[in-house]
């Protein structure tokens, strides 16, 4: 199993792909790198993809701090560097996002581009809502609460779509195989600051990708994030909720081709 320990932890990755250029893929909360298998196996043919799983998540260390986004953020950064990968494309879905838009804000020369899906340049507004979640997962584990997890992971067309009940099942299963630890990760997304007074200084070209029926980060955050970054492009994936890389993976791929093509 490939792992690098990065600032105390031991981090989980996989590489797909010798392309010349090399794409960084980077999961959202209560999943892991496996999100973006439609991407990675779309884009292996010509590029360098890799994917990784944050510290407590997915296959990858559970330490017992580090967990806030300015944590995750160093992670990223020693991975980027250990690893070789940089200047690279890097995929953020909503908490990767949230690591991507600071990197890409402060360290410019890590990287070609960005690609910001489902996330939010904003603090949480749903902090209750999400702090009684939590402290039910701590007491009783995800199980508890993977009925209330589900609509907000996922778009109304998807879970309802009759032919792809056993897709939904595979993505509820890896959801609740996560343990009680997981609470670490998902206070260290609540508290997050916001980082939108940071965006004037990204440089880099960037993509933002929205699901039009996320409830999780609206368009509307989307938007905001496309407005505060200069020159920034948007693509809405229809028929998506808060994970579109699972939900419409051909759109996601589409989108992300496009806007590579033109990046130089």
């Amino acid at each position: 199993m490939p792992a690098i320990k990065i600032n105390g932890a031991e981090i989980y990755y996989e590489i797909y792909g010798i392309g010349p250029e090399t794409i960084v893929f980077s999961h959202g909360l209560l999943m892991s790198g496996k999100m973006f298998k439609a991407q990675v196996d779309y884009f292996k043919a010509r590029y360098r993809c890799v994917i990784y799983d944050h510290r407590g998540q997915g296959r990858s260390e559970v330490t017992e701090d580090g967990y806030d986004i300015e944590g995750l953020t160093s992670d990223a950064i020693g991975l980027i560097k250990e690893l070789n990968l940089g200047p690279c494309h890097m995929v953020g879905l909503s908490m990767g996002g949230f690591v991507t838009m600071r990197l890409a804000a402060r360290h410019r020369e890590l990287l070609k581009s960005i690609i910001l899906i489902e996330t939010s340049a904003e603090v949480e507004p749903n902090k209750f809502k999400y702090n009684v979640l939590n402290t039910i997962v701590k007491l009783f584990g995800v199980k508890a609460v993977i009925n209330k997890v589900m609509p907000i992971m996922f778009g109304q067309t998807f879970l309802n779509d009759p032919n792809r009940q056993d897709e939904v099942n595979y993505w509820r299963g890896e959801i609740l195989n996560n343990q009680k630890t997981i609470t670490k990760s998902v206070t260290g997304v609540i508290q997050r600051d916001a980082v939108s007074k940071e965006l004037g200084k990204v440089s880099v070209p960037t993509l933002v990708i929205a699901g039009d029926e996320d409830v999780a980060t609206t368009l509307e955050k989307a938007r905001n994030i496309k407005l505060k970054i200069p020159q920034a492009h948007l693509a809405v994936i229809k028929r998506a909720g808060h994970s579109s890389t699972i939900e419409e993976p051909r759109q996601v791929i589409e989108a992300i081709e496009v806007f590579l093509n033109g990046v130089h």
